[in-house]
């Protein structure tokens, strides 16, 4: 690097914006505190000298991207730091936005901290969308179970063979009349939430088909060939482009799958090697997917209707890649199974694995040149 390189620390909150400097060799100093203002940015960036040899860096927070886009505009080259993985000294018991912003300066300077990828507006706005509607998943879940724990609690049952959320029970419970008014009232709050909620979901279904629609053919590409595996369709696999964002930047699986927080702790020392329970301090969103479409790798190795069709219209290297996947991970759920193994532990393993079979898929869409006309998104 550059001796008039500028390393610059910026600990980022809703209004205000510590900044220290680290110029060559010399002590870290505090720039004070700024306005979090794209203005106020700006002014103190003019402070510092010619942009080209300006280097930025913050933790990731609740602030998200934007403090990233609007420095990249500026062209100041800017990385995004993992904040657990920022180097702490074990004696210090003093934090300020001062410290902090001088540490990460510091850091920054020695190459002690890890970047984040950073995705640009139009993937992240995708990958809310899709939060979105796991959130609504969620919320739908607490709302049904709201009702039905309010139907146990005064022994309302349907008819027997009535299977509960089918077209019979929705019957049964809107004609339902309890013996207090209160009582039919608070009923009739606990089915509207449950309809809002299913009209919540069917409104983001829509927007995620439409904005797949016009998403770059890139990213089309690999939610298409994602479905050719088991339990991926088509929510599932938007999920997982979305969150992983790009494959190529993990050079191997073992990466991947650290990143989504499925490989186990461990901590070893000597002759002694301990293995603890799976670290979770990757992507919580792709645990989730994941763990879901690991279930699906109990059954035996089949190709259904909607696998045939999807692997119909993809390359025939990612569909080999996706019947390699049902055929050793059902060998792994059944290897582990007749260990008995607890049935959550052996999805957790099937699930870690289904990462490099994810991972190897990506990685072959994004190897593949794109057509000149398919480069620009369709609008």
């Amino acid at each position: 690097m550059s001796k008039g390189t500028v390393f610059v620390g910026m600990d980022v909150h809703a209004e205000t914006i510590a900044v220290a400097v680290s110029e060559g060799r010399g002590v870290v100093r505090s720039l004070g505190m700024i306005p979090n203002r794209p203005e106020a940015v700006r002014r103190m960036l003019g402070q510092l000298g010619a942009v080209k040899h300006v280097k930025v860096c913050y933790e990731a927070g609740p602030t998200g991207y934007v403090l990233y886009w609007q420095l990249t505009a500026l062209g100041v080259h800017c990385d995004v730091i993992a904040p657990s993985l920022v180097p702490m000294k074990s004696g210090d018991r003093i934090k300020t936005d001062r410290r902090d912003a001088e540490r990460l300066a510091r850091s920054y300077r020695s190459g002690d901290l890890t970047p984040i990828w950073v995705p640009d507006a139009e993937h992240e706005a995708l990958r809310d969308v899709v939060r979105a509607r796991e959130a609504g998943k969620e919320d739908q879940l607490r709302a049904k179970h709201r009702l039905g724990k309010y139907l146990l609690r005064y022994g309302q049952r349907p008819t027997e063979g009535c299977r509960a959320w089918t077209a019979p029970w929705w019957q049964w419970v809107r004609a339902l009349q309890m013996q207090h008014v209160n009582q039919n009232t608070v009923l009739l709050d606990y089915i509207l939430e449950v309809d809002q909620q299913a009209q919540r979901i069917a409104r983001l279904d829509a927007a995620i088909d439409l904005a797949i629609a016009r998403a770059p053919a890139r990213l089309r590409a690999i939610v298409d060939a994602l479905q050719a595996l088991r339990g991926v369709a088509k929510v599932t696999a938007v999920t997982l482009a979305t969150e992983f964002g790009s494959f190529t930047r993990f050079e191997h699986a073992g990466q991947a799958m650290s990143y989504t927080g499925l490989v186990p702790s461990e901590h070893s020392s000597g002759a002694k090697n301990r293995r603890g329970s799976i670290t979770k301090t990757g992507n919580s969103h792709l645990r989730r997917v994941l763990v879901e479409s690991a279930w699906h790798y109990r059954h035996r190795p089949r190709l259904a209707k909607r696998q045939k069709e999807v692997q119909a219209n993809v390359p025939a290297n990612i569909a080999s890649i996706a019947w390699r996947a049902q055929e050793r991970l059902h060998r792994r759920y059944a290897s582990l199974s007749l260990k008995a193994k607890p049935r959550a532990k052996i999805v957790t393993a099937v699930a870690r694995e289904l990462v490099g079979f994810i991972w190897a898929i990506g990685r072959e869409v994004e190897k593949q040149p794109m057509a000149p006309g398919k480069q620009q998104t369709n609008r």
